[in-house]
């Protein structure tokens, strides 16, 4: 490639916190760089991401066994968060998230693991670094439907109760930031609707 196009290309690029090219190989997986990234979706229809995502729909299996429904939570706010084992913003914000699905009734969480991995490596990771919050697995090459393709990770979605999506987080978020969408604060200036709002 020619050297040029590859700076100007290097510069184009987004930055986030994790990108979702290739996964780091071999070495620990909690102590992989940020910069590590998963493969790169296969090429899609551009309808892809243009799919009508006001209300998302999920239904996957999770590492436990059982099946999650998103649909079937309604009346509740979701956080589905888009993570990797590699993503070191990910380990990061991964207690602030099994904290606030342990603090607040109001609001579950659901860890979309998005990396090539088998399952028995993401458990004796989740042995290592636990959390309560279910997680599957999704694959990289045919990614939920409803929800964009992550163009970086950690990518975070709140659905409110009545399945519409409040807000989504680029990078790394808070328990606290994540509560404001929910409590109807302003987050980045704009206002959310309250939980009872709804």
């Amino acid at each position: 490639m020619n050297p040029m196009l590859s700076a100007v290309l290097a510069l184009s690029i987004p930055l986030a916190a994790c990108s979702a090219d290739a996964p780091p190989t071999g070495g620990d997986a909690a102590s992989a760089s940020s910069t590590a990234s998963v493969p790169a979706a296969a090429p899609t229809e551009p309808a892809k991401d243009a799919v009508d995502m006001e209300r998302p729909a999920l239904k996957i299996a999770t590492l436990d066994g059982a099946q999650y429904d998103l649909a079937a939570k309604r009346g509740r706010w979701i956080v589905v968060n888009f993570w990797a084992t590699w993503c070191s913003p990910c380990l990061k914000e991964m207690p602030e998230l099994d904290a606030l699905d342990a603090e607040r009734e109001d609001i579950e969480v659901i860890g979309l693991a998005y990396e090539e991995i088998e399952p028995a490596d993401l458990r004796a990771f989740l042995d290592k670094r636990p959390v309560k919050y279910p997680i599957a697995i999704v694959d990289v090459y045919d990614p939920p439907a409803d929800f964009p393709t992550p163009r970086g990770l950690p990518m975070t979605h709140v659905i409110a109760p009545d399945g519409t999506v409040a807000k989504r987080f680029m990078g790394p978020v808070t328990k606290d930031e994540l509560a404001a969408v929910v409590d109807g604060k302003a987050v980045d200036g704009v206002k959310t609707p309250a939980a009872g709002a709804m």
